[in-house]
């Protein structure tokens, strides 16, 4: 199997070097084993990419139904678009199960050029409108929405404004490049609003005459408050007058929301200048977290109450307006709000059943696999593939594309099914994917499988040392790494507890840690210590808070000092209305893992609101935080 294995690895390397002769004679060598599908694979890839199809319908009609059929059929649909060969591919495109947004553009234009399906220029304007990044691909159906006079003026400065938001700069400077000449941008004033949006305004709000002028003064107002959000309150409100109603509730939608993710005490009153009906789901989100933030109780029912039905039937607004309607004597509307969310596995549901008197509980373990459902697991071709392929190194690319193998062949599965792939995977020693089949079941569940305790007597000899509480610890590594020993981020963290090469060495300098060297950062007991005793330091720099400790552990210590605010806060105030969403997700999900971790170590949990506690102003004796990384 070793033998196998180093083979694949090779294979992998061929097929990155884009070296078909040697993975030719790899593919020989691996011909009969759980690898040569994959191998195929490359091999077919490094032939579509020469615009070859020789042996890609042989090989899709063999593994018919496979995630690898779909990731090659997808790859083959890429070709045939380019060479808009608009009968095969449509063909094709029938039969993929998950299209990506490049080869949805080559359907719409397939459906233009073949059968002058005028529909798909409707669908193909919703992208332009909706969707900041668009592929390359995207480019020559947009550019037939322009020929045949689909798009308006006033659609382009739509896009402009959502490509400004999302900063996609250089899209936004290749959109100008494509108005008319009567309407054509100065690319530099362009720049100039973008880069250095006060300037601008200082040399350039005279000048509110054409389009142009006019909307390159909101772009730079926009762009002024994420550097200095008073100054462009005081900036807009010099100029606003010369704008239609329209254009100011925008430009106060935009100054409201930066208000908000900065906890300005006059976002509010900003929001109350703008048009709900302009607000993306972000905005809004922040609306209503603004509110929460004061604690105003009845602005925030009014918001929820407001809110489209895909934001106010979310958890979080549920229950927050469950929360608002109890803090205003309400008590039978609350209590049947909370009962909607109660009873589920999720943060809020968490603090919906304390609320209602209900304390949370692990459902009953189910009977394991019996012997002939886990053979079927281990029979399952995809499922023994998708370990083979993470059992190999071969980068995070593949590593997310064996993790999706192993995904695609959960679908369908019933919950005896994925119970059984869950055990079969931990058998296997890869925890994180029987975490992901575990968690899938509906009605018959083993938590153990969803919150496993792998290193328990290391960690919690390392957590009793550090004065740590170790359901919280489990609860951080869990959402970290999943306990996965080689993990490495896109940023660059590594091992159980995700330590970021700096960080792990100036931990290990700061506890004199004998022989450290950062190759040894992914060896388990070495990223344990330096983990835990750095959510030590930042626990204690922190009020001996786990709530700011987790926060600190994602964004840093600073941010979770920032992020304080100059008033006493509830525990889950202070979570939801952190900035990033990121790192809001992380924290609800690290402390919901501590309560179900705390129930499988002591049968008795901490409530999580005990759990979440309150957090307090920032205060000068948090000066410890400011030196941590």
């Amino acid at each position: 199997m070793r033998d196998a294995q180093t083979r694949f690895a090779e294979a992998g390397a061929a097929f990155q070097a884009g070296d078909n002769a040697r993975l030719a004679r790899l593919a020989m060598t691996l011909r009969n084993s759980e690898y040569a599908p994959w191998v195929e694979y490359w091999r077919l890839r490094l032939k579509i990419a020469a615009d070859s199809f020789d042996g890609v319908e042989d090989f899709l009609d063999r593994e018919s139904g496979s995630y690898l059929a779909e990731k090659l059929r997808a790859e083959w649909l890429r070709q045939l678009g380019k060479r808009q060969d608009w009968v095969a591919f449509q063909q094709e495109y029938l039969t993929l199960a998950q299209p990506d947004q490049e080869l949805i553009c080559h359907a719409l234009q397939a459906r233009l050029d073949r059968r002058r399906d005028k529909t798909a220029f409707d669908e193909a304007r919703l992208l332009w409108l909706d969707t900041a990044n668009l592929p390359d691909a995207c480019q020559p159906l947009m550019d037939r929405l322009f020929a045949e006079q689909r798009l308006s003026i006033d659609d382009v400065w739509a896009r402009m404004r959502r490509l400004l938001e999302a900063r996609k700069f250089g899209v936004a400077r290749t959109l100008a490049r494509s108005l008319p000449a009567e309407e054509a941008v100065d690319l530099r004033l362009l720049d100039l609003a973008i880069d250095k949006p006060a300037r601008y305004l200082n040399e350039q709000s005279p000048k509110l005459v054409t389009r142009f002028e006019r909307e390159l003064a909101i772009l730079a107002a926009a762009r002024l408050t994420r550097s200095d959000l008073a100054d462009a309150v005081k900036r807009w409100q010099a100029i606003e007058g010369q704008y239609a109603y329209a254009d100011r509730a925008y430009v106060w939608g935009q100054i409201a929301w930066l208000g908000a993710l900065n906890h300005d005490a006059q976002a509010l009153t900003w929001y109350g200048l703008t048009d709900t009906a302009c607000l993306t789901d972000e905005q809004y989100g922040w609306y209503a977290r603004a509110a929460l933030r004061m604690q105003d109780w009845p602005a925030l029912t009014d918001i929820v109450e407001r809110m489209p039905v895909r934001l106010s039937s979310q958890p979080e607004w549920i229950y927050w307006l469950a929360r608002a309607r109890m803090a205003q004597g309400q008590r039978e509307e609350a209590q049947a709000l909370l009962q909607r969310i109660a009873g589920y596995a999720n943060f809020y549901s968490h603090l919906a059943d304390e609320e209602l008197g209900q304390p949370v509980t692990i459902p009953a373990r189910a009977a394991p696999p019996t012997k002939r459902e886990l053979d079927e697991a281990k029979a399952n071709r995809g499922l023994r593939r998708a370990l083979a392929v993470l059992s190999v190194d071969l980068g995070p690319e593949t590593r997310l594309d064996a993790i999706r193998e192993w995904s695609w062949y959960l679908r369908g599965m019933n919950d005896r099914q994925l119970l059984a792939a869950a055990e079969f995977a931990r058998q296997q020693g890869f925890i994180d994917r029987a975490i992901a089949a575990a968690e899938r079941t509906q009605l018959q569940h083993d938590f153990a499988l969803r919150f496993p305790a792998p290193y328990r007597d290391k960690i919690t000899a390392k957590t009793h040392e550090a004065a740590l509480d170790d359901a919280w610890v489990y609860g951080l590594i869990r959402q970290e790494s999943r306990f996965v020993t080689e993990a490495r981020s896109v940023a660059g963290a590594r091992g159980l507890m995700q330590l970021m090469p700096a960080t792990a060495s100036w931990v290990a300098r700061k506890i004199s840690y004998a022989d450290y060297h950062l190759s040894k950062v992914t060896n388990p007991d070495t990223n344990m210590t330096l983990g835990i005793n750095y959510l030590r330091m930042v626990y204690e720099a922190l009020d001996n808070q786990p709530v700011l400790a987790s926060t600190a552990y994602n964004a840093g210590p600073n941010r979770a000092r920032r992020w304080r605010g100059d008033q006493t806060l509830e525990g889950a105030i202070y979570v939801e209305t952190i900035p990033y969403n990121e790192t809001r997700d992380y924290v609800k999900k690290v402390m919901s893992n501590a309560t179900y971790y705390s129930i499988l170590f002591e049968s008795k949990p901490q409530p999580l609101k005990i759990r979440l506690g309150v957090i307090a102003p920032a205060n000068t004796g948090e000066a410890a935080a400011i030196d941590l990384p």
